[in-house]
């Protein structure tokens, strides 16, 4: 138990110091999120905006701003989250093969990932909750917090996946940027007249944006669409852990293979050495 517990400790370490190096992320939680949530409740009209809430059934009017910011708010996290588990993986790909490959249990290295993500996407929540809360106050932060969380872990479990598969970083920027922005801009009434529709029950934050506006404008609880967020998590984990497994693979054969010398083999194509003939003996060296 305490060479496992020593294990993950050691491989937590590593991956929070790997995110510690990353300050351009540091710089994103501190002013992006506030940034980007604020723009969104100032520069968007408040006019209520007619929207069909698929999680309680209900037909809200909330107001546009109020809930572009909330869409906001799961932009930033799913941004931030997402790029910081990706730049993670993409650079730490090579240390954590050589850790591999050096004997180093994978579950244990898999598993500070999680973590390392885990406490990432907690902190972010958090801070863009009370962020979002300095504008006005939604009924049960909570859930709006909890809400953002189960988005934060979704992508960041893709970040990780993009971050094992893809080649280059600039591919997996933006296949985060990209899912993230039509996952979301599709899913807000305001910016698009088809957010009622079924296909959005197939998007990936689609239980957080549902457990997130219900958290703004409704009193009821939606601990389901919060379970389908999470089942989204665990699907981008699992490919996630696949390509992580795939990258850290040993390339060297099972076992030494030392054929012998066969017909067709090129040590049997060879000629043998010739060897010296040994000295003969005569009268001249012959001692009396």
């Amino acid at each position: 138990m305490r060479f496992h517990l020593s294990r993950f400790t050691l491989a937590t370490g590593f991956a929070l110091a790997e995110h510690g190096r990353n300050r351009f992320a540091m710089v994103l939680v501190i002013l992006f999120v506030p940034l980007w949530t604020t723009l969104a409740y100032l520069a968007m009209p408040d006019t209520p905006a007619v929207l069909q809430l698929h999680a309680t059934g209900e037909r809200l009017t909330p107001r546009g701003n109020e809930l572009t910011e909330i869409s906001g708010a799961l932009n930033a996290i799913t941004l931030i989250t997402g790029f910081m588990m990706f730049s993670a993986t993409f650079s730490g790909n090579r240390f954590d093969r050589r850790l591999a490959m050096a004997g180093y249990p994978r579950v244990h290295l898999v598993l500070a990932k999680v973590t390392a993500l885990g406490l990432i996407s907690a902190v972010v929540a958090a801070y863009a909750t009370a962020v979002t809360c300095l504008a006005w106050s939604p009924r049960p932060p909570l859930l709006l917090a909890a809400a953002l969380f189960s988005a934060g872990l979704t992508y960041g479990a893709l970040g990780v996946g993009f971050g094992s598969v893809l080649r280059r970083e600039v591919e997996g920027m933006f296949a985060i940027v990209m899912t993230s922005v039509i996952d979301l801009a599709l899913q807000n009434p305001i910016s698009s007249s088809g957010a009622d529709s079924p296909v959005m029950r197939f998007l990936p934050s689609y239980g957080a944006m549902q457990a997130s506006t219900a958290a703004g404008f409704s009193t009821s609880a939606v601990p389901h669409h919060l379970a389908i967020e999470f089942a989204w998590f665990a699907a981008a984990a699992l490919v996630a852990l696949l390509g992580f497994c795939r990258r850290t693979r040993s390339t060297l054969p099972d076992g030494p293979q030392s054929p012998g010398p066969g017909p067709d083999s090129p040590a049997a194509a060879l000629p043998a050495p010739r060897r010296a003939a040994a000295p003969t003996a005569t009268a001249d060296t012959e001692t009396p």
